[in-house]
């Protein structure tokens, strides 16, 4: 540590911080504009100025560091003045060389309430100006569907360079020209490719980049604000739902850096209008091939017209990727009163809860893989499953402490890694010891091993999940402090459904099962849109959005989407996680598990629960870990990954695919988005620049 006096407070810092870190851990305010705590040191903004006793001019304190400031004559420590005469004097004039070409779009621009300008420019702002000449004007650039740029804005901060380069792994943009003809640009104005690029409107600290689907619809105080979490994948980034009126606006990442930091995915941010089109917002029966309106007594007889004197073994209920714990353990608790174990959750059939937790969670956490120096990734691109998790990655990967392995589909993940091979073959093959790489993660001291849908989504995805998790154990990745068997769920619902064991009970079907020709008699799909459904089952669709599940059902009773309920998830690494509620149902829908508590009534199955409440105390009696809100629950996870490996199974030969083919178009809400069907044309190759 190393003494300083900051402002006539004497602290301790570490050597290796900055001189803006030593004084804002003193309790002093720096202003910045280049400076982000995530990012690189560009030093190129000059408005953290600070004076250092004894040398001749301000420094900047983004750029210094602690280690490089000398003592007094006599020993004492290095003094620094944050609110100097000096240190004024020089912020004010780098303010005014700021706002010299800055234009006064202020009343216009979508950044107006949440601009680092504007904010600084009213502590060391004047109200005129000595500039007589001509602004300067530039070009407004392309950026693709998510990105506006009003580039006579930009003050040349370089942070979306930076944040391209560093965070995305896509050094899509950069800067041209000299002096006052530099511009900040993408090559040959393509569109950006980074399933990342919304972030760079937070970012930016004027309103040189905004949002272009969010382009003049709102101010930032008309609006609601509500803190939840994002189910776009299960990851469970911390998000924050900006509503006006009953309208979602736009969501923005919450800080948390033990899972997203402070960076949300494209899809998370942009699938706002998803929520408002294409919605189901009355129930419909099937009559003659035909869908048509009907109120919710209509719809509720007609089931318990179907399920009157029908074997409760020939019903079943599969929920989706959208779906919270509550809903699934209502419905759960609904075909058990009909004597029913035909439960399961779409894409979660190579999980058995009864191993324990730890067979089917990300156990070394997110924020582990900062400590990891080996990396196996099989039957996972973990770019388009969980991009913020790739991100995560990417940030250890570029301290050049960890070596990435793969065995699965060649992608670009923007880091390299070792190809070890297409399939199970490769994988038995490593396990073996003819691949170097096996020695890279036994002399590892904190290896993972990383299994993700592309391999636990097939029909021998238990077999191939044991097979990963034996290859862990002999690897040495699970030992004290430290479990590196890494499963990476690929839905929101699924890690909430195996705690709650939504899994087949005794004698009941699969998933596939389920959907095999004459299996079932009644299906009742929660939002689930990706299973496919034979003629002859009576489906239930409770949901969201007339997606796939809805043209297959032959009752749809409308449900409330993820802003619209409060809800407990568990994301990949087990940690328990609420969304609330931002806004409500649109027209007759309502929350999931109150159609299922209504419907219960009607079937004369009634459940013992008639309030969201009382729901969740019997939820967190079955299952107590779900009431510790954002922590993972400690178990013997390590015996749970040893009991997988001992299960062994036959593996396919068949290559690994990837289990998203489209990252924009993966669920209900995201394919009745018109901003992730352009994204998605774009990524695609259909769009390029903005000529086309």
């Amino acid at each position: 540590m190393t003494k300083l006096i900051v402002d006539g407070k004497e602290i301790d810092v570490p050597a290796e911080y900055t001189l803006l870190q030593a004084c804002e851990a003193a309790g002093a305010e720096i202003p910045r504009f280049c400076y982000h705590e995530r990012l690189s040191i560009a030093g190129n903004c000059r408005m953290c100025l600070v004076e250092v006793k004894g040398g001749p001019k301000p420094v900047a304190s983004c750029a210094w560091g602690v280690r490089d400031c000398r003592p007094g004559p006599k020993g004492e420590p290095p003094e620094i003045s944050t609110r100097s005469p000096m240190v004024r004097k020089a912020r004010e004039g780098v303010m005014e060389f700021l706002l010299i070409n800055h234009p006064l779009d202020c009343p216009i621009c979508d950044q107006g309430g949440e601009c680092d300008l504007q904010d600084q420019a009213m502590g060391y702002g004047v109200d005129t100006s000595r500039f007589a000449e001509n602004k300067r004007a530039v070009e407004d650039k392309y950026l693709g569907a998510l990105v506006k740029t009003s580039m006579n804005r930009c003050i040349q901060c370089t942070r979306c360079v930076r944040f391209s380069a560093e965070v995305c792994g896509a050094p899509e943009m950069g800067a041209t020209g000299r002096g006052e003809d530099m511009e900040i640009t993408t090559y040959l104005e393509h569109a950006l490719t980074s399933e990342l690029q919304g972030n760079l409107v937070d970012i930016c600290p004027v309103g040189a980049l905004t949002s272009k689907p969010y382009a003049f619809a709102a101010r930032p105080w008309e609006l609601g604000k509500t803190q939840s979490i994002d189910v776009m994948d299960a990851v469970g980034s911390a998000i924050r739902v900006d509503t006006r009126g009953r309208e979602v606006m736009r969501i923005l990442p919450r800080v948390n850096d033990a899972v997203n930091e402070e960076w949300i995915s494209d899809k998370t941010r942009h699938v706002v209008d998803g929520l408002r089109t294409q919605r189901l917002d009355r129930p419909y029966i099937r009559e003659s091939g035909k869908l048509r309106a009907a109120s919710w007594q209509e719809a509720f007889a007609a089931i318990a017209a179907k399920t009157a004197r029908l074997d409760g073994k020939r019903i079943g209920a599969i929920a989706g990727d959208l779906a919270a714990v509550e809903e699934m353990f209502a419905l759960k608790d609904l075909l058990a009163k009909f004597g029913s174990g035909n439960v399961a959750v779409q894409g979660g059939h190579a999980f058995d809860p009864k191993l324990g937790r730890g067979s089917y969670i990300f156990n070394p956490t997110i924020v582990g893989i900062e400590q990891a120096d080996a990396l196996l990734i099989v039957g996972s691109n973990p770019r388009k499953e969980a991009a913020i998790l790739n991100a995560r990655i990417r940030k250890r990967w570029r301290t050049g402490q960890m070596k990435v392995g793969v065995i699965g589909e060649k992608a670009d993940l923007t880091y390299d890694y070792d190809y070890l091979g297409a399939g199970p073959d490769s994988l038995a093959e490593l396990a073996a010891g003819k691949n170097k790489f096996l020695d890279v993660l036994k002399g590892a001291k904190n290896p993972i091993v990383l299994v993700g849908s592309g391999a636990t989504s097939r029909e021998d995805g238990a077999a191939v999940l044991s097979a990963a998790a034996k290859l862990a154990v002999d690897a040495g990745a699970l030992k004290d402090g430290w479990n590196g068997f890494a499963v990476l769920q690929g839905a929101a619902s699924h890690a909430g459904a195996l705690d709650i064991g939504f899994v087949p009970g005794q004698g009941g079907l699969t998933a596939a099962q389920m959907t095999a020709a004459g299996a079932l008699d009644v299906l009742f799909l929660l939002g689930a849109d990706e299973t496919r459904v034979p003629d002859g089952a009576f489906v239930i669709y409770i949901g969201t959005h007339g997606d796939a599940g809805a043209h297959r059902a032959d009752v749809i009773l409308p449900g409330a989407a993820y802003t619209e309920k409060a809800g407990l998830y568990v994301n990949t690494e087990g940690r328990v996680q609420m969304a609330d509620r931002a806004g409500f149902p649109p027209g007759e829908a309502r929350e999931d598990w109150a159609i299922i508590r209504a419907l219960s009534d009607v079937l004369g199955k009634k459940l013992g629960y008639d309030s969201l409440a009382a729901l969740r105390q019997a939820v967190f009696k079955a299952v107590p870990h779900l009431m510790r809100i954002d922590q993972i629950e400690a178990s013997d996870s390590a015996a749970a990954v040893r009991a997988l490996a001992g299960k062994g199974g036959n593996l396919d030969k068949a290559p690994f695919k990837a289990a998203i083919d489209d990252f924009y178009l993966t669920n209900p809400i995201a394919r009745a988005s018109a901003v992730m069907a352009e994204c998605s044309r774009l990524a695609n190759g259909q769009i390029l620049t903005a000529a086309e």
